[in-house]
Order: structure tokens, then C-alpha cells, then sequence
């Protein structure tokens, strides 16, 4: 039953990435708003949930050794990805990016293959390679990619540390509680990046607001599934199922955001669902 992990999170996961373009299509509402506004309510529903469940935090093993500098490197990874993110997610298509997303699993699976004896699979890094491939094709358009420019940036930025975070999460959670884990890096970018954006959030509507709340409870929840499907599958199998999140959010653009419709992008979506599918089939 470990699937279902992944799959709840790919699915909160798509519904808040669909929240979250609604809300920068939003008049008046930018990413600096955005930012300012959602990482003090993450964390504010991280506390909620950590104060249901009291997983340890402050035990000293979880600071052991070389542990307290990886939890250091991961944050500062994952405060610079959302800025990156959150620029580009401002100026271009949520299609665009979640289908670029898809090719970052790539790196991750075979760099983790290689670190890891336990993540070593090849009927998952194969089908992986030919999704990787049909993505580069679906954004191949008269001899050149079709990538905006701040998207350009979160997009190398995110392919070039991709490899080292998802294997330093890994290492962090084989001691450290997910619930635990996300308190210390929600808490760590509202302390960061609240006060950064916090002159932009006052501007925010009642209805941007309350499309805020939303996205960020389901944002929330969803890497909780998320990193305690790392701790009990490992990074190879919940990457391949979790593969379905930017799947669901393409489909979700074209239906409620009314994002413009691409043939090849539909066929490179299909070719992911297939790879997925051979995967599961053949591990």
C-alpha cells in the first residue's frame, strides 16, 4: 500500500500547482505577493500538524554528525528553488514548467542509483530515460526550445542541484520524522522569505487570500506524503509514481485555466504514462 503515499501527494500536490497559477493570474497579484503571504501559512499549517502528531525535533541525534550541515545545505536549496520557481511560474504557462519539471527526475534517479545500493533498478532508469527524451522532443520547436527566460533559470538551477537534494533528503529522513523534517524547513523560509515579500502581502484581495489558504494547505500536506514515501520507498519508486503530478496539473491548465493546447506535449505526456506503466510493470 505504499503507492498510495506518492499517489496522495502527486494529487495535492497538482491541485495546489492549479491553485497557484489561478492565483498569479489574479489582477494586481504577483510572485513577490505570493511569497510573502504563503511561506508564514505553510508554516503555520506545518505547526498545526506537528502539534497533532509531537514527532521529536529537538532529540540530539537528529543533529548528529554531519546531519546538522546537510539539513543546512538542504535548506538553502530549497529556499533559492522556490524564488527561482515562483518567478518563473509568473511568466509562463503552468504547462510549460510542470512539463519541464518531468525531466528532473532524471538526474535524480540515476545519480541515487549510483549513491545508493538500495535504489539501483533499471527497469525504472530506462523508462525514465525514453519520458526524459519525449519531454526534450515536446519542447522542441524549429531548432530550439521553447523556454522563457526566468524559467531558463529555475530550470538549470533546479537540474544542476536537483542529484544532491533528493539524496540528501534521503539522508535526512533515515533519522529525522517527515513532519519533523518539514517543520524545520517551512519555519526556515517563513523566517527567510516572509519578512523579504512581507511589503507586498497587505496588497492581496479577500478572494487571493482564501485561493492562498487553500493552495498552501494542500502544498503542505502533500510533501509530508511526500518525504514519508522517500523514508519507506525510497526516491526511485516515489519519483516514478509521483511522475503522475505533473500530469494531472497539464490536463488540469487546459481544463479550468484554459491554457493553450499542445499536440506533442499531449503525445509526450502519453509516452510518460506508458514509461510509468512499463516501469511498475517490469520492477
Amino acid at each position: 500500500m505504499n503507492f498510495l503515499l506518492p499517489i496522495a501527494a502527486a494529487i495535492l500536490q497538482a491541485g495546489s500547482f492549479t491553485l497557484d497559477k489561478t492565483i498569479l493570474s489574479l489582477k494586481g497579484i504577483t510572485y513577490k505577493q505570493y511569497i510573502g503571504i504563503s511561506f508564514p501559512l505553510i508554516f503555520l499549517v506545518t505547526i498545526i500538524i506537528y502539534s497533532i502528531f509531537r514527532p521529536p525535533l529537538l532529540a540530539p541525534e537528529l543533529y548528529a554528525g554531519n546531519l546538522k550541515w546537510l539539513l543546512l545545505v538542504s535548506l538553502g536549496f530549497i529556499i533559492v528553488t522556490n524564488l527561482f520557481y515562483y518567478r518563473a511560474l509568473d511568466n509562463d504557462k503552468l504547462g510549460e514548467i510542470q512539463t519541464l519539471d518531468l525531466l528532473h527526475n532524471v538526474p535524480v534517479i540515476i545519480f541515487s542509483s549510483i549513491i545508493f545500493a538500495d535504489e539501483r533498478n533499471l527497469a525504472i532508469i530506462i523508462p525514465a530515460l525514453i519520458a526524459s527524451l519525449a519531454i526534450i522532443w515536446s519542447h522542441w520547436n524549429h531548432n530550439h526550445f521553447e523556454i522563457k527566460k526566468f524559467t531558463r533559470v529555475y530550470f538549470l538551477w533546479t537540474l544542476l542541484i536537483a542529484p544532491f537534494g533528493a539524496p540528501i533528503a534521503k539522508s535526512l529522513l533515515a533519522v529525522w520524522n517527515p513532519i519533523s523534517l518539514s517543520l524545520v524547513r517551512d519555519g526556515s523560509m517563513a523566517l527567510i522569505l516572509g519578512p523579504l515579500f512581507s511589503k507586498y502581502s497587505k496588497r492581496a484581495s479577500a478572494t487571493a487570500l482564501l485561493f492562498l489558504v487553500a493552495t498552501n494547505m494542500l502544498t503542505t500536506i502533500a510533501w509530508i506524503l511526500f518525504y514519508f514515501s522517500y523514508q519507506r520507498s525510497g526516491i526511485v519508486y516515489t519519483l516514478l509514481i509521483f511522475s503522475l503530478q505533473p500530469l494531472l496539473v497539464y490536463f488540469a491548465s487546459l481544463v479550468f485555466l484554459k491554457e493553450k493546447f499542445h499536440k506533442k506535449k499531449f503525445i509526450a505526456f502519453l509516452v510518460v504514462l506508458a514509461s510509468i506503466a512499463a516501469a511498475q510493470i517490469m520492477s
